[in-house]
């Protein structure tokens, strides 16, 4: 085969169908826009990674934002998974602190870049609130939890969603300082937020001092 032949082989190579040309952009773009979010982010740049034409990025997409909505909904589709399929499975209420815990990091071990995606997405630079609000549906999960905790030690359940956001926040704060460190081990860093959270809560029948207002 000539040199000329060998080019025009490659040339020919065949053309990806549509859905493997959309599926494409989606890998490329989530790594654009986990390493310099969407308003860091051209259309230009993601055809150029994709070596294709801004047209392509357009027609599939109708622009970035078209392909930061996919992006995100898709990554939050498999977090809301998990995490939905660990407070659900039943067990003990420690058992379930772990669980959710290890579900979030088995997530940014597997999607470090949707992780990312998601966090810059909380903090404000995203079109919405989308993380947000998942951590607003899981809380109010939690709470339901608490609350029937809380009765179980004889106490009133109206503090129970406060409760709930601190369990949130500590699991998702230190899921973020994780995707950075990678050390100790997910199951190491899920067994010790687990060991604080229940430890903090099997003390809930001591009085809480609340220093006077003013």
């Amino acid at each position: 085969m000539t040199e000329q032949q060998d080019l025009e082989r490659v040339v020919r190579r065949p053309r990806m169908t549509g859905a493997a040309r959309r599926e494409q952009l989606v890998a490329v773009g989530r790594r654009v826009f986990a390493a310099k979010g969407i308003d860091g982010t051209s259309v230009e740049e993601i055809a150029a990674t994709a070596v294709v034409s801004k047209p392509v990025v357009y027609e599939h997409f109708g622009g970035k934002e078209g392909l930061y909505a996919v992006v995100v909904d898709r990554e939050l589709s498999a977090l809301t998974e998990r995490v939905t399929a660990a407070l659900t499975a039943g067990g003990t209420d420690r058992e379930t602190i772990e669980r959710a815990a290890l579900a979030l990091l088995d997530y940014i071990e597997e999607s470090p870049d949707g992780f990312r995606i998601l966090v810059r997405d909380v903090s404000g630079d995203a079109p919405s609130g989308t993380y947000a609000s998942l951590l607003s549906d899981v809380a109010a999960e939690v709470a339901h939890l608490l609350s029937d905790a809380f009765a179980m030690r004889g106490l009133g359940g109206e503090h129970a969603p406060m409760y709930a956001q601190m369990l949130v926040g500590l699991v998702s704060l230190t899921g973020q300082w994780w995707l950075e460190t990678r050390a100790p081990g997910k199951e190491v860093v899920a067994a010790h937020m687990a060991n604080l959270a229940w430890h903090g809560l099997a003390g809930l029948g001591h009085p809480v001092e609340v220093p006077p207002a003013g």
